[in-house]
């Protein structure tokens, strides 16, 4: 189908103001207007009954979010998007407010290091502690998620946990994720939008993320070439009709079905690479957003 109207309108006003792409800016700069644009997409900020930042012991940052509910909460650890070379806690603010809120559950945002100041597999690493953090100070139910890059570690992280013997994880939400490094799928040779996400940018985060470019056969890096995808825990896999990581995401979804891992693919047509943290503009955003907090609250009641 065409690009939703709304989509649509969203691209108009980006060429009409000659946006600039990030890929072009200096990463001060991309940083700093990957935040203003996440901002100004994400609406009106909710407030949540408590919102702390705390470290853990070794010194990583965290957010924690939690709805006026008592006793043990399950928990969302949710890392950020951002092409594991721009973000922050701050960039996936919105969305753990309207997450906490919605399923109801305590969101714990990771601000794991970014490249190409910590390549691979920092990032990776970073995001596995603080899951053990999380877990070994708080025993409710753990589900692991995230967007783009974000989703990328989240699948990284089920890897270790399921091959270093735990944490237990109870799903993981995987928002567009990159799932192989150089692919080369239809939606990824096809993805040329100059005012949108791009085969560009896919490029240009992978270029900062990887030191070596042979790391990218790393299953960690690239999850969708983990020898086995059996045992890993149940997937909520949302994709994006017009972006270049469709492809790749869906094959993973198609992957984890195939290893016996209870999956759910959600593609919003019409949508691109970006949307679910859009909700304040785009309806499809706000959609994603109901599905996935739909999908959380059962896994952390169901399992």
């Amino acid at each position: 189908m065409p690009l939703d109207p709304q989509v649509e309108a969203m691209r108009a006003e980006r060429e009409a103001n000659d946006v600039p792409q990030l890929y072009t800016q200096t990463l001060a700069e991309a940083r700093e207007a990957d935040l203003a644009s996440i901002r100004a997409a994400g609406g009106e900020v909710e407030p949540v009954h408590h919102v702390e930042d705390i470290t853990t012991d070794a010194g990583l940052p965290l957010r924690v979010y939690r709805p006026d509910l008592t006793g043990p909460l399950p928990t969302l650890v949710y890392f950020f998007g951002g092409g594991w070379t721009l973000g922050s806690i701050d960039t996936a603010d919105g969305i753990s407010r309207k997450l906490a809120n919605a399923v109801p559950c305590q969101v714990i945002t990771v601000g794991y290091r970014l490249a190409p100041e910590h390549p691979f597999p920092t990032a990776v690493h970073d995001c596995y502690e603080a899951v053990k953090w999380i877990a070994a100070h708080d025993s409710s139910r753990l589900v692991v998620g995230g967007d783009s890059a974000g989703a990328n570690l989240a699948a990284a992280v089920t890897l270790l946990a399921r091959d270093n013997n735990g944490p237990a994880i109870s799903g993981q939400l995987l928002v567009y994720p990159n799932t192989l490094y150089g692919s080369d799928t239809i939606s990824m040779r096809t993805g040329t939008d100059p005012y949108l996400f791009n085969n560009t940018s896919v490029n240009w985060y992978w270029k900062h993320y990887l030191k070596d470019p042979a790391d990218g056969t790393n299953p960690l890096a690239s999850p969708l070439l983990a020898e086995s995808h059996a045992n890993l825990p149940p997937a909520l896999v949302i994709t994006a009709e017009y972006d270049p990581l469709r492809d790749e995401g869906e094959y993973y979804a198609e992957k984890l079905h195939a290893a016996g891992v209870p999956t759910t693919l959600s593609r919003y047509d019409g949508m691109v690479h970006g949307f679910f943290a859009m909700s304040g503009i785009l309806d499809g955003g706000k959609k994603a957003m109901s599905e996935a907090s739909t999908w959380l609250g059962r896994i952390f009641t169901d399992g």
